[in-house]
């Protein structure tokens, strides 16, 4: 079993704990990191060049939840 990069796995448990979401994690190739909600890119590191912070994240899904 092949176990996510730390700071993928720290974000996805910071998700849970303040949302209750269980991310989807996908395996990808490369080093690309991109977060979709419902389908929407919101972030995209080939974009930022680097891993984004909980915040950031945290923001996106504040602008769709209900």
């Amino acid at each position: 079993m092949k176990l996510p990069p730390p700071g993928l796995s720290s974000l996805q448990a910071a998700i849970k704990n303040k949302y209750g979401i269980t991310a989807d994690l996908k395996e990808g190739a490369g080093g690309i990191f991109v977060v979709h909600i419902d389908g929407n890119l919101v972030y995209d590191n080939q974009v930022t060049y680097r891993f984004p912070e909980n915040e950031e994240i945290f923001a996106e899904i504040d602008k769709v939840k209900p």
